[in-house]
């Protein structure tokens, strides 16, 4: 490996690296299940320019299930439910190996306290603004400061800090023939249907279920089968059955129903999907599928789904805008438990029927 010649003279440790000559990369992100998406159009636009890389990803079990068949990547799980024994079966589990470089991408202690079991010369971190959590301690070269970055944009600062000049995103993540079956079965090539993944991670984030319901009766008006999809926990099906029984037409329900894979799958074939701040709204976007995102909470800007930022409803700028005073720092989440009431149907109607036009224009 070489280093080329930095910009920076004050931060000669963000120097960019060279790995032409390098055999192997680790990289340390284990979750979550946006993030990794995020983070394959980054791996994969460093396997592009390093074809030669053997690359390992340590990540956590959940999300192993959506990449398992990513092409030219060896994954070693870390299951944090293991609690304390996970650092030592990752330890095992890497024992005598030695990464000629690791690209450190996540932020929290957990993932801090497993980079020490990580070999490697050369350590990416983030920027020591945003190397919290401890990352700057086990790190020694850090990825250029962005002021307002989304995700994905952060993540390519990693691909860009060795090397990698096409920092344009894309995907490829490979799906089972029997998944594509399935999917293609579920909605067959040339359908109009909306896919609902009504459900974030916490119940606060979700968008009221008549209000769903109310958009899922006029995308049925226009047309459209409606379907629910989501994972089987007890939040994610008691909300289905909710927007199912304010709903006037009848839904079609898969809430539980699907694994990742299918889910995936599943989302490429939808013509339109309507989500919340959820990893489905990014696995939407590395299908090319169109998203309505749905954001109150975070800044869409930074969180949204990244293909489809126009088409977000967002009442995060006001909300943020009466909670915090002065300059507000990028990542800065609003608080409140009735934030997303706040949105209201005809907005995101009319940005399903934005959605619909373009649609019909496609199929002409």
């Amino acid at each position: 490996m070489s280093l080329s010649t930095s910009s920076d003279n004050q931060n000669p440790k963000s120097s960019s690296i060279d790995l032409s000559n390098a055999e192997s990369l680790c990289l340390l992100r284990l979750s979550a299940i946006g993030d990794v998406c995020h983070a394959v159009a980054m791996v994969q636009a460093i396997q592009r320019r390093y074809p030669q890389l053997k690359i390992t990803w340590i990540l956590g079990k959940v999300e192993y299930q959506l990449l398992k068949h990513l092409e030219g990547v060896e994954f070693v799980i870390f299951d944090k439910s293991q609690g304390w024994r996970s650092y030592f079966n990752l330890k095992r589990a890497l024992k005598g190996r030695k990464f000629d470089v690791l690209l450190h991408m996540q932020i929290a202690l957990r993932a801090t306290i497993a980079s020490l079991a990580i070999s490697a010369k050369v350590r990416i971190g983030f920027d020591r603004f945003r190397a919290k959590e401890g990352q700057w301690l086990v790190t020694n070269y850090h990825i250029e400061p962005q002021a307002t970055p989304h995700v994905l944009e952060g993540f390519m600062g990693f691909a860009k800090a060795v090397g990698v000049i096409d920092l344009t995103p894309s995907w490829n993540i490979p799906v089972p023939a029997a998944d594509t079956e399935f999917a293609k079965a579920l909605i067959p090539d040339g359908s109009r249907v909306l896919v609902i993944c009504a459900a974030a991670s916490k119940a606060e984030r979700n968008w009221l279920p008549d209000r769903y319901a109310a958009v899922a009766d006029y995308a049925v008006a226009k047309g459209y089968r409606v379907i629910l999809c989501g994972g089987p926990t007890p939040l994610e099906r008691e909300l289905a059955e909710n927007i199912q029984a304010a709903a006037k037409s009848e839904l079609e329900n898969q809430v539980g129903k699907t694994s990742l894979l299918q889910l995936l799958a599943v989302l490429k074939q939808a013509s339109v999907v309507l989500a919340p701040d959820t990893g489905p709204a990014h696995m939407a976007v590395t299908q090319g599928t169109p998203v309505i995102g749905l954001y109150a909470h975070s800044n869409p800007g930074r969180t949204g789904p990244y293909t489809c930022l126009d088409s977000v409803v967002s009442v995060y700028g006001e909300v943020i805008a009466q909670q915090k005073q002065g300059e507000i720092p990028w990542g800065t989440r609003a608080k409140g438990e009735d934030l997303m009431a706040l949105i209201e149907v005809d907005a995101v109607i009319n940005e399903f029927e934005q959605a619909h036009t373009a649609i019909q224009n496609r199929a002409k």
